[in-house]
């Protein structure tokens, strides 16, 4: 009988007290050095208080207005309520059965792309599968209740459903420890080893953000810039004070005439388009005979402060095309806009067309928007308030400090870029995977405080691009329907930043020969994405009618990348041919080995 009661005994131990002894001491020397330095900002600078309003994103009144409008009609939260709590009432009945033995349907499932209740026990244990279905069924009450946004206008009702579903997320029964089983079962196999290294580990991620809590996404330790990312060999071959010019070595005996120029987004570090030389756009781009020049932008500083968006266009692709003809003696060339960069792309477009400038012969475009009218969840931060505020902020540093974009971004897919990494390294007390993607995620950058400015004014929030001459820039009144040149426009179906339906409208607005495509995934892993990946999908379509779902109703959807289908367009365009070009090869002298001294300067720095 004695051996039974063992077995039946959860595997339960005790941690090992040499453990305990080194954590604990571990933790007592991290919050000291943590609250000692919170005490020493504190008395050199003003208080977090007195930096930013109470509610610096303007929540409080939105929800106030909802609720005004809810009290108008009581009625619909009534039927809200009442059809929560039948829904509630039918999962106790059910539970109880289950708990009988008997077998039951479940009231409400979670969307089979949630991550967070993957372990087996959601389902099989009758208390964690109640748990699970009570949250679930709460979370729906909460959508259901402010999916009531009549006489809201459109940017209050979309921030109330955005804060919503942080709220409702942060409240999940898997980022607590007393309702996660797997923590539970991890805390019982460790004896509480998990919870006593997650405590390190939130303490370190507090020192890493000088005390703001900075989440560790991934192993940093195992990624160095132009070691085993960004390694595409080249050379630095041009720079000024926002950028440097990567100029690519060749691959091949003959490269196409027509160079190709990348303008990647300065929102983020040009190495998303390098990471390893296996999912590199970069590198697969050299292969394919492009000599390959990219814009490695600035992680600019508080010298940088007067820098406009006139300054990225005058810096950046108008010094790449006098770079280019003195690198390679070529004046025209192929061009690709990444997100910000395919904003700066179109811009600068409109310029050169007024100017007839025509060294531009081909642009494409990577989830850029142009029309800003349907801007996203990105929109739910663009109000006057919280444009107030944010000047205010940069006005005393000069620039946008790269965490407040990050944790911006990270609120996006808040589930799977902060919550998930809370339940694996302060509940699971696991490191961080080592993944490329989330190192280059982590290694943001900073914002000029004018050029943002501009940027969230003009577009985001006034939608001035699209307006026949709503910028000027240089003395130009700018008209993107001018655009007359050959055009390929990529999309992703998933992305949150760009949505694809707005980014597809730059079809209406150009003039010149246009190709739409539509790749699945995310703003990130829909464009990164190699043929050898085999991974997903891409929508194509000749037509290109008003609307984008007729377009995508229309479309045939192809498997695997869509990269092939862009080298194939460029062909198009001009398969001229010359013997490959080294970096030094023309009129300008490298400087440094790619990847260059601007993209290694880090946010921190």
């Amino acid at each position: 009988m004695a051996d039974d009661t063992d077995d039946a005994a959860p595997s339960f131990r005790l941690a090992d007290p040499a453990i305990v002894s080194r954590t604990m001491a571990d933790v007592a020397e991290r919050g000291q050095r943590i609250v000692t330095d919170f005490l020493r900002r504190q008395a050199e600078g003003p208080t977090a208080a007195t930096e930013q309003p109470a509610d610096p994103f303007n929540i409080g009144s939105a929800f106030l207005e909802m609720t005004a409008r809810l009290m108008t009609n009581p009625a619909r939260l009534v039927q809200a309520q009442l059809g929560f709590w039948q829904d509630y009432l039918t999962l106790w009945q059910n539970t109880a059965r289950r708990i009988m033995g008997d077998a039951t349907a479940p009231v409400i499932a979670e969307d089979p792309k949630d991550k967070r209740f993957k372990d087996d026990a959601w389902q099989e244990n009758e208390v964690f599968d109640f748990i699970r279905q009570s949250y679930l069924l709460s979370a729906r009450f909460f959508r259901t209740v402010v999916e009531d946004k009549e006489g809201l206008d459109t940017k209050t009702a979309q921030k109330i459903d955005f804060y919503t579903r942080q709220f409702v997320d942060a409240m999940s029964p898997t980022n607590f420890l007393l309702t996660n089983p797997e923590v539970l079962r991890r805390t019982a196999e460790t004896g509480g080893e998990n919870l006593l290294k997650g405590l390190s580990n939130l303490l370190a991620d507090l020192e890493r953000g000088k005390g703001k809590l900075r989440i560790r996404m991934t192993d940093d330790t195992k990624f160095r810039v132009g070691e085993n990312i960004a390694v595409t060999p080249g050379k630095v071959v041009f720079q000024n004070d926002l950028m440097q010019l990567l100029q690519y070595a060749p691959t091949t005996a003959k490269v196409l005439k027509r160079p190709l120029l990348i303008l990647p987004p300065w929102i983020n570090k040009y190495y998303i388009l390098d990471l390893r030389p296996k999912n590199s756009f970069i590198r697969w781009a050299v292969e394919q005979g492009h000599t390959v020049f990219v814009c490695s932008w600035v992680n600019p500083d508080e010298r940088h402060a007067e820098k406009e968006f006139v300054d990225y266009m005058r810096e950046g692709p108008y010094a790449a095309l006098a770079a280019i003809e003195r690198a390679t003696g070529e004046k025209s060339v192929n061009a690709i806009g990444y997100c910000l960069g395919g904003t700066l792309l179109a811009a600068t477009l409109a310029h050169m067309a007024a100017k007839r400038d025509t060294r531009i012969k081909s642009a494409t475009f990577f989830t850029s928007m142009l029309d800003f009218e349907e801007s996203g969840e990105l929109g739910v931060f663009i109000d006057e308030e919280q444009l107030q505020a944010l000047e205010e902020k940069m006005e005393s540093r000069g620039y946008l400090e790269g965490r407040d974009m990050a944790t911006t971004f990270n609120m996006l897919r808040a589930n799977d870029l902060i919550w998930s990494f809370v339940v694996n390294n302060y509940l699971l007390g696991q490191e961080p995977f080592p993944f490329d993607l989330l190192y280059w995620n982590d290694d943001s950058t900073r914002m000029p405080a004018k050029m943002h400015s501009f940027y969230l004014r003009r577009m985001y929030q006034q939608n001035d691009l699209v307006k026949p001459g709503g910028i000027e820039l240089d003395g130009v009144k700018l008209d993107l329907r001018k655009i007359k040149l050959p055009a390929y426009i990529l999309s992703t179906r998933e992305d949150h930043i760009a949505p694809w339906k707005s980014t597809y409208r730059a079809t209406q607005l150009f003039k010149g020969p246009t190709r739409f495509v539509l790749a699945a995934s995310g703003h990130i892993a829909g464009v990164v994405n190699p043929p050898e990946s085999g991974k997903y999908s891409h929508w194509v379509g000749a037509e290109l009618p008003p609307e984008a779902e007729a377009w995508f109703h229309g479309a045939t959807e192809l498997a695997g990348s869509w990269w092939p289908d862009w080298q194939r367009w460029i062909l198009t365009q001009d398969r001229a041919e010359v013997p490959a070009r080294q970096p030094g090869d023309g009129g300008l002298v490298p400087i440094e080995d790619a990847p260059g001294a601007y993209v290694k300067v880090t946010a921190c720095d």
